[in-house]
């Protein structure tokens, strides 16, 4: 058995889950259908949202006051990538001016997921 905190919604509730010998889930404390779906998703293939930084490049030999630009993964991807990911952004920078929605690393991995800008710098 498996106790979880549903993180779907601000509630929280507190999720009971086993899996049956008949392969089904069996699902308790969940007070709706996706505190449910979420079980069964974090126990069999757990995903995650990634919000971090890159560099800019401005290329002007001058001082600014921005030198990151925030970033997200445009959906969750496999928790056990998350290193990889972040190693890639680590690594990854942008030139300036930057766009609001830019893709900044296009489909990161293979995962069909991309790492895009979350503010406009210019």
């Amino acid at each position: 058995m498996a106790s979880l905190i549903c993180i779907v919604c601000p509630k929280g509730c507190h999720i009971e889950a086993s899996k049956l010998e008949n392969g089904e889930w069996d699902i308790t404390g969940n007070s709706c259908k996706r505190g449910y779906n979420y079980a069964i998703s974090e126990l069999t293939h757990p995903t995650r949202m990634i919000t971090s930084t890159v560099k800019v490049n401005y290329n002007d030999g001058e001082e600014h006051e921005l030198v990151r630009c925030p970033v997200v993964t445009s959906s969750p991807i496999p928790k056990e990538k998350i290193f990889d990911v972040m190693n890639e952004i680590n690594n990854a920078s942008v030139d300036y001016p930057v766009m609001m929605h830019q893709v900044i690393i296009k489909n990161v991995f293979g995962l069909d997921v991309d790492i895009i800008a979350t503010r406009e710098i210019n």
